[in-house]
């Protein structure tokens, strides 16, 4: 039997200290630009929801230079002016939300969980830029696939994380839920698969409270069409790209 590694104790030390700089880091800067991102609600969408990503694409931007986490995007260029898309993106990490919707190029929401809106403060920024949805409850489920229709058709880009939860396995990609590409062949929305990279190295999803500083990066990938596919098609095909491009990159 392989003995596991042993962790260096002064990394998980360090760990721990630099992600305590990070949640007070995080509440410092979103106490600056809270009030701000909330004043876009008064501006008709979707310029209103424009404003809102583009004051959060800064503050992220800030925040992960802070902890030592630069971002680089890449594949920018995938989004045509005019379309809307639903952008897929990978969960290996906490880090990955401040990755995903921010720096998505244009208006966009993304599908969240309900129960974080009763964070205080937090909880009215986190309502405006989600679709949010009770994952108890069915009903619940119904209508935020509703509001995400609703939200393609305001012109707003869908960030959606099929895995569902944060991929502890040792596979590149957890296997994918169906909502994201239901969503693109009722729609008729084509796909853009996003693969973020390093947030694992930066934030591993085995550990609590554990930061270390490594560069991050989200590529946005060409966009897939639904046209004549069916959801299932599509969710492996999509599976397909995004697998293989993180094996590729990571």
């Amino acid at each position: 039997m392989s003995k596991r590694r042993s962790s260096n104790p002064f990394v998980e030390v360090f760990a721990r200290i630099w992600a305590f700089w990070g949640l007070i880091s995080f509440a410092g800067t979103f106490l600056i630009i809270l009030i701000p991102s909330l004043l876009t609600k008064l501006i008709k969408d979707p310029k209103g929801m424009w404003w809102f990503i583009s004051i959060a694409r800064g503050w992220q931007w800030t925040w992960l230079h802070l902890i030592g986490c630069p971002v680089s995007v890449k594949g920018k260029e995938h989004f045509a002016k005019g379309k809307t898309y639903i952008v897929t993106c990978n969960h290996n990490a906490l880090l990955d939300v401040p990755l995903s919707a921010p720096f998505i190029p244009g208006p966009n929401q993304t599908i969240a969980k309900k129960e974080f809106t009763k964070v205080p403060l937090f909880g009215f920024y986190y309502a405006r830029g989600s679709v949010l949805v009770d994952r108890n409850s069915d009903a619940s489920r119904r209508k935020s696939f509703d509001d995400m229709k609703a939200a393609l058709r305001k012109g707003f880009h869908m960030c959606i994380f099929p895995e569902g939860t944060r991929n502890r396995t040792k596979e590149p990609l957890k296997t994918f839920f169906d909502g994201a590409f239901k969503l693109a062949v009722d729609t008729q929305t084509e796909i853009i698969p996003s693969v973020i990279l390093h947030t694992k190295k930066a934030m591993p999803a085995d550990k609590s409270f554990y930061l270390v500083p490594h560069p991050v990066a989200i590529h946005f990938l060409e966009p897939v069409s639904p046209v004549g596919l069916t959801s299932k098609e599509l969710r492996d095909k999509v599976f397909q790209i995004m697998s293989a491009y993180y094996l590729a990159n990571n």
